[in-house]
């Protein structure tokens, strides 16, 4: 197995993402197509009748974002919701560390694109695609932080980011007071960070090209256990080609992958 193994045995299912409502949200809606342009998921207008449950538009003034998979919806968030965990920040927010590990949240429709393969631009090629990437990588983090112990195994491509980027430095700060086991990965570039985690360092493809975030809980199995991980690997500067899941045994075997292999 390899990163790109495990990104490439990700799904590839035919996902819409319909809006239903009043067409207030209009502007948001391009903010939204631009995030997933390049992964040719479309964002178009929908219909109640694209909903999960016709009561949603009642229970809001605001347009619904609705994920349809083959045509059926799987996942409904309000725009306002997809606004302030995406479209509203940028990714100064995450490397200042002007929003925190308890401000990180995930919508619904987000945490249903699980198991999907994307393939999503960082700047200049775009402006939001990247960002995704970097939210769900925050929540991974959040729900080790959260956890009742277990392992956190996090790629940074060049180790000066957990020295240089004061955001990402204060999660692992944090990190380092929770009940879980960190490892971090990267080049060496002789700046070992002065952070209570275990350092791997390498120089093959992985290290520089993977980005990962895996949270491995102790006991998977409890009913509060939340097994998360991101895979992704640049296939082209600034092109990223990855997937997020949630499902306990792929978790595993991410995480033993990282463990014996980097």
């Amino acid at each position: 197995m390899t990163l790109r193994s495990f990104i490439e045995s990700a799904g590839s299912p035919d996902h819409a993402i319909a809006i239903v409502g009043d067409g207030s949200a209009d502007p948001l809606t391009g903010m939204l197509a631009e995030t997933f342009d390049e992964s040719a998921i479309a964002v178009e207008p929908g219909s109640e009748s694209d909903l999960l449950d016709p009561e949603t538009i009642d229970d809001t003034d605001a347009d619904v974002a609705v994920l349809l998979e083959d045509g059926s919806p799987v996942a409904a968030s309000p725009m306002p919701e997809l606004y302030e965990s995406i479209l509203a920040i940028n990714s100064d927010l995450f490397v200042t560390g002007a929003r925190g590990l308890e401000e990180v949240e995930l919508p619904d429709l987000l945490a249903n694109l699980d198991e999907t393969r994307l393939r999503l631009r960082g700047y200049p090629l775009a402006h939001k695609e990247k960002l995704l990437l970097i939210v769900i990588s925050r929540y991974v983090e959040r729900q080790a932080w959260a956890a009742a112990g277990g392992t956190l195994r996090s790629s940074f491509q060049t180790l000066a980011r957990l020295n240089d980027e004061v955001g990402t430095r204060k999660v692992y700060e944090r990190l380092e007071d929770a009940p879980v086991e960190v490892h971090v990965y990267g080049v060496a570039d002789g700046r070992r960070p002065d952070l209570d985690v275990a350092v791997h360092t390498g120089e093959d493809p992985e290290y520089r090209k993977g980005w990962f975030v895996v949270h491995r809980p102790a006991d998977p199995t409890a009913p509060d256990a939340t097994p998360a991980a991101l895979v992704c690997y640049e296939a082209e500067p600034r092109i990223w080609d990855g997937f997020w899941t949630f499902d306990r045994e792929r978790v595993a075997a991410i995480d033993d992958y990282v463990a014996t292999e980097l």
